[in-house]
């Protein structure tokens, strides 16, 4: 975590950015890129406050027109690292802090959307690092290397496999090309052990959908 937040430094209220697919996890660092106007207006109000809190959020596929109703839960990330392009688009870091659920939307005239949230819940978020003692590391990477392959995804399999439990689950399950719905589930996993369940459900449904039949738990 962050040494420079405590839990009562965690604002009442928080801009949020609802983008499907992009999750973001406690402890773990999400990059994005930062180009239309009412999120860099929601940038530059981030960096006045001493927080520099943005909230990632799901948005839910309601079917109506308009602006998109929001999943209760998301992710605060605290920006700690940012790139101003030469035409003024931003390319920022976002390292997770702790989930929170949304309470109300907030009025007001800012461009961008701010929810009151509640972080009641979460407190593991900001603690030490979680581990998973009934982690079958063997297993899940012969599974994940099969995803990989059918995926047609790469990666240094070295540097996955000397990663620690929790930053190997929580990376996956942020770069996986997985469903929004699917990253929400795993957002809202209570424990490293649930999140890794569903990792290894989710990684098996995709394969399964090729004609696999393994069940890995």
């Amino acid at each position: 975590m962050s040494p420079l937040i405590s839990r009562a430094d965690l604002p009442e209220v928080i801009p949020v950015f609802p983008l499907p697919g992009a999750l973001l996890l406690p402890r773990a660092r999400l990059p994005l890129h930062i180009f239309e106007p009412r999120y860099l207006a929601m940038l530059d109000d981030a960096l006045k406050t001493s927080q520099r809190l943005i909230g990632m959020i799901q948005p839910l596929e309601t079917g109506r027109e308009g602006q998109k109703d929001l999943h209760a839960i998301g992710c605060a990330g605290r920006l700690v690292s940012f790139t101003e392009t030469d035409d003024g688009r931003y390319m920022i870091t976002l390292q997770g802090i702790s989930r929170f659920r949304v309470t109300s939307e907030t009025d007001g005239f800012t461009p961008y959307r701010r929810c009151a949230v509640s972080w009641s819940g979460f407190e593991q978020d900001m603690g030490q690092a979680e581990h998973d003692s009934s982690f079958d590391r063997d297993r899940f990477f012969g599974l994940l290397e099969r995803y990989f392959e059918a995926e047609g995804l790469k990666t240094d399999w070295e540097s996955l496999g000397e990663a620690e439990d929790e930053l190997l689950i929580n990376s996956l399950s942020m770069l996986c090309p997985f469903e929004p719905e699917d990253k929400q589930a795993l957002l809202e996993a209570p424990s490293l052990v649930t999140r890794r369940e569903t990792l290894v459900t989710l990684i098996e449904f995709s394969l399964r959908g090729g004609g696999a039949e393994e069940v890995l738990q």
